[in-house]
């Protein structure tokens, strides 16, 4: 009866489909190893708590996410961060500690495994003060922005304004100027009737004037 065993000089040996798990594996291995470690990594966004690091994967591998290793420097323990069936090329470090020194790694993960670490990132966090320094400067530039918007905005609202005014004074007096240009025929004829008038002499009816001899 054949149970899938092989016996080899007396001895058990494994079955068949154990050395082609074997193979398999070997075979992942491979594939693993031929995946080139993420480059250009770099970290930005550097704040007391927090920084975001990035990188890039060289063309033609087959990368269906990341691995973080984070570490402080001279201290052994790690922190891990790993996510798969994502295309990002950055993530956030969360939870750091101000005026601290980090070692980071970035290794890129396939269907067949990770890839070798990529080259030590190493970066130090800034005290809590000097980012709320740098953000209140930011904060003083963007008001002082802000605020030039708003005069400018204030000074074409005045400007519009006012040559609306001009405008409306300008059409009023037009159109007075039309009216006193259309009455001037009405007054010059009004005149000459009265003119007229008061040229011929009057005479009383009833006969004819006669002289005394």
């Amino acid at each position: 009866e054949h149970t899938g065993m092989d016996r080899v000089n007396g001895k058990t040996a494994a079955p068949s489909y154990f050395k082609t798990c074997n193979n398999l594996f070997s075979s992942l291995s491979v594939s693993a190893d031929s995946l080139s470690p993420p480059v250009n990594v770099t970290i930005r966004e550097v704040k007391a708590n927090s920084a975001v690091v990035s990188w890039d994967i060289p063309e033609g591998d087959p990368v269906i996410g990341f691995a973080i290793t984070q570490q402080k420097k001279d201290v052994r323990m790690l922190r891990f961060i790993q996510e798969v069936n994502t295309t990002t090329r950055s993530c956030a470090l969360w939870d750091l500690e101000e005026e601290t020194d980090y070692i980071v790694h970035v290794q890129s993960i396939s269907m067949s495994g990770t890839s070798p670490l990529s080259e030590p990132l190493r970066f130090r966090t800034p005290k809590e003060a000097e980012t709320q320094a740098s953000k209140s400067e930011d904060e003083v530039t963007m008001e002082e922005v802000g605020q030039t918007t708003q005069l400018r905005a204030g000074e074409l609202i005045i400007i519009v304004v006012v040559l609306i005014m001009w405008a409306g004074v300008i059409a009023l007096f037009c159109r007075q100027y039309d009216i006193i240009k259309d009455n001037e025929p009405n007054n010059n004829k009004d005149k000459a009737k009265n003119s007229s008038e008061c040229s011929t002499p009057e005479h009383p009816t009833g006969g004819l004037l006669r002289s005394k001899v």
